[in-house]
């Protein structure tokens, strides 16, 4: 059973630009939970696309949501529990990123549900629950 959300980078996005479908869930979540969650790898990978174009402004905003939620730490038991999935769906012909992979494994290791738009990869993995805010 879930307690919790985990927040995907595509949302995180959808967020810094005022997305307000996107802010309202987040708002809610925040007033019933206290925090959201995000990955370290959301963490990484919104840092380096803002980084990346120079956008003061999102970052601002981009560190100011990160201070008022929690960010996860990719540990040796979401590794574990990625390595497994990772492989699993590439037997099954299933390709799906690596960071992916581990964002997804970060959500299951810690009973949470992943907020994204990202059915096309999430929808293969197994034991995720996940729903797009967007």
């Amino acid at each position: 059973m879930v307690s919790g959300y985990l927040i995907d980078t595509d949302t995180l996005s959808y967020a810094i630009k005022g997305n307000a479908k996107v802010i309202n869930k987040l708002d809610e979540a925040f007033i019933q939970e206290g925090f959201v969650n995000f990955s370290i790898l959301t963490y990484y990978e919104a840092l380096n696309g803002l980084l990346y174009k120079d956008a003061h402004k999102q970052l601002g905003k981009l560190q100011k949501l990160i201070e008022v939620n929690r960010v996860l730490p990719f540990t040796m038991k979401e590794a574990k529990k990625a390595a497994e999935l990772f492989s699993e769906l590439r037997r099954a012909g299933i390709t799906i990123g690596h960071n992916d992979t581990m964002i997804a494994a970060t959500a299951i290791e810690n009973n949470l549900k992943l907020i994204t738009n990202n059915d096309r990869h999430f929808k293969h993995v197994p034991e995720l629950e996940y729903e797009s805010w967007a």
